[in-house]
């Protein structure tokens, strides 16, 4: 790869580019990579802080909500001084500290189905952090369309769950394959009706960014075909297999 690692950044990175999986040429596709994420709340916190850490070189970040009170406890990138300021300008600024050399691109709005093509194209790598299954099919679509790799998360209580989809291989199934549409309620994923414990957004967000750091750097094995289960109460980890429905909407896709 042309892109050259200066001085400060092999220091910086010295402890990832030791891994026999990762070193300087990996460590150039991490640098290289553009990833979007969908959501700056108690998943997209984590997954943004520690892909800065990691050497992101593109991060984009979508959210039209502000900081408030009651996110604090889970939400890692913002803090008492942070309310009602909008929550991808503090996350822009905050992020920038941590890595100036990561360029994080904001955008303060939800993502719908005007924006959504102009946004994600621009990306490698989706990741899904949103609250709401609306826009986590939405997501899905257009992944599906241009072919992008997604991560899909998403936390309630003491519990989480992850998903990896490649749908540059048209056999994977996606996420309607795994959840009918007409089946499932936003209150699964309302954290303020549902309750949640703040640490479970930080691990299950912190896997969902080591998804997008296997994959870049295309190493160990991935989730696709799976949904990774967390019963982190009862310390219950489940990897459960999922098909492609004959009759999903991704069955008919070119």
């Amino acid at each position: 790869m042309k892109l050259k690692l200066d001085k400060n950044q092999i220091k910086r990175f010295s402890r990832q580019i030791v891994l026999k999986n990762v070193g300087v040429i990996g460590q150039k596709k991490i640098t290289s990579s553009k990833v979007l994420v969908v959501g700056m709340g108690g998943l997209g916190c984590p997954v943004a802080e520690f892909l800065t850490r990691a050497g992101i070189g593109t991060l984009g970040i979508i959210d039209n909500d502000i900081v408030d009170l009651s996110n604090i406890h889970r939400q890692s990138l913002y803090d008492s001084n942070d309310l009602k300021k909008a929550k991808v300008k503090v996350a822009q600024k905050k992020l920038n500290k941590i890595n100036s050399k990561t360029k994080v691109i904001y955008y303060k709005q939800s993502l719908n189905e005007k924006n959504i093509t102009r946004i994600i194209k621009k990306y490698d790598y989706i990741v899904d952090g949103c609250d709401n299954f609306k826009t986590k099919f939405l997501i899905n679509d257009f992944c599906i369309k241009f072919k992008k790799f997604l991560i899909t998360g998403a936390i309630s209580k003491f519990d989480g769950h992850v998903f990896t989809f490649n749908f540059k291989n048209k056999k994977n199934p996606c996420l309607r394959c795994f959840f009918q549409e007409d089946e499932i309620s936003d209150d699964l994923l309302n954290c303020e009706h549902e309750g949640i414990l703040g640490t479970i957004a930080g691990i299950v967000g912190n896997l969902q960014a080591n998804e997008v750091l296997k994959q870049i750097l295309n190493i160990g094995k991935n989730l696709n075909g799976y949904i990774l289960i967390l019963d982190l109460l009862d310390l219950n980890f489940r990897k459960v297999k999922f098909r492609k429905r004959k009759k999903c909407a991704c069955a008919n896709k070119p």
